[in-house]
């Protein structure tokens, strides 16, 4: 199941569950999850100096754009917990896009809401899902543990760096690719 955190609810399932048994359970699983998401809202907490490390790039200039495949209710219970709309230039959301990652079609949303180019874009993410949908797109991924996948692994799909979490980014930012 840990292998498979990163990409779309659908493509998660499938890994799972297998294609047929996904969809017959899909709609029901994607339902329960979001109910109880939902539920349990008050306990989410955003990562260590995660709100900082967007307000500092967005304070440099850095057009900064929120990319996740959580629907309408999930997308406004994570912008409260993030508290950052006041700096992000764009969200891309589930419903923004048809195919989730590892495809890059929610990187391509990114970049077009963003208004930059594949290579001068830098997408920050935790799992492998995301360095194959960025990589696909032509975007450079900076990498941090905090979904729990190593360094090997996201270096490995193709990551230009790896940190462990927001925080140890943050301290690293001034040599890092995301100011460069």
């Amino acid at each position: 199941m840990h292998r498979a955190i990163g990409k779309g609810a659908g493509k998660l399932l499938s890994t799972v569950l297998g294609e047929e048994d996904a969809d017959r359970v899909g709609d029901r699983a994607k339902e329960l999850h979001s109910r109880f998401y939902l539920e349990t809202a008050e306990l989410l907490r955003p990562f260590d100096r995660a709100p900082e490390l967007i307000r500092t790039l967005a304070g440099r200039g850095v057009r900064v754009v929120l990319a996740t495949s959580a629907g309408p209710d999930e997308l406004e219970v994570l912008r409260k917990v993030l508290d950052v709309d006041d700096v992000v230039s764009a969200i891309v959301s589930g419903d923004d896009v048809d195919a989730t990652k590892p495809d890059p079609e929610p990187v391509f949303a990114a970049l077009e809401r963003a208004g930059t180019a594949p290579e001068e874009t830098v997408f920050v993410g935790d799992a492998v899902w995301d360095v194959h949908a960025a990589t696909k797109a032509g975007v450079r991924t900076v990498s941090v543990r905090s979904g729990g996948v190593s360094a090997a692994e996201l270096t490995e799909a193709g990551a230009v760096a790896v940190y462990d979490d927001a925080a140890a980014l943050l301290d690293g930012l001034e040599e890092s690719v995301l100011l460069g």
